[in-house]
């Protein structure tokens, strides 16, 4: 348990345990972990951090030396955005615009393969075919999981509702404060009524 050698994410357990219909119960962490450990060192800067990030494609482990001394997340980089010029940048350059939503009353059965299969960490919740709430995978495990509800619930129960939104046009710096003070890590972008991405 002295050395660090993975890590275990909402994405792992979503893609390699949920969406392939293996039993939570049973599997072993080794199985699921991320490896190996992707690490940066106590003194290094946002930037280098943030770009070690999109190419690595995960957590960062915090070393001093050679000692762990914490996680960085892309939800602690969102907090630290200064409000500089390049932060002025719109949501609109960054937003992922294929959204994919799903009925409320879909099981989450269901939705944790779709998750799962296409390797994305939320899905927009309908309700009469407007846009109602969010499923993430924090609500997989927060609500879902440690609860031991069942994956026959419908995902319109298990949903963050009212769907916080942002209108396109909207700086990365106003969608990063908006994000660090409702705690979210998910922002969906709107046109008028219409949704057309999220960052």
């Amino acid at each position: 348990y002295d050395t660090p050698v993975g890590i275990v994410t909402e994405r792992d357990l979503l893609t390699k345990v949920l969406a392939l219909g293996r039993d939570i119960k049973e599997e072993k962490v080794e199985k699921v972990m991320s490896y190996p450990l992707i690490t940066i060192c106590l003194t290094a800067k946002i930037k280098e951090a943030a770009q070690v990030m999109i190419k690595k494609k995960g957590r960062l482990a915090v070393f001093e030396c050679g000692k762990l001394m914490g996680i960085v997340t892309a939800s602690d980089l969102v907090k630290s955005l200064p409000e500089v010029p390049e932060t002025e940048v719109k949501v609109d350059a960054f937003m992922t615009k294929q959204v994919v939503t799903v009925d409320e009353k879909e099981s989450l059965d269901a939705i944790v393969k779709i998750m799962g299969n296409q390797r994305i960490g939320s899905v927009i919740v309908t309700r009469k075919g407007q846009p109602a709430g969010i499923f993430t995978e924090r609500d997989l495990v927060t609500a879902v999981l440690a609860k031991g509800k069942p994956l026959n619930t419908q995902v319109g129960d298990m949903a963050s509702s009212p769907l916080m939104t942002v209108p396109d046009g909207t700086s990365i710096h106003k969608a990063a404060i908006t994000m660090a003070m409702k705690h979210i890590r998910r922002l969906p972008i709107t046109r008028g009524k219409k949704l057309v991405g999220i960052i």
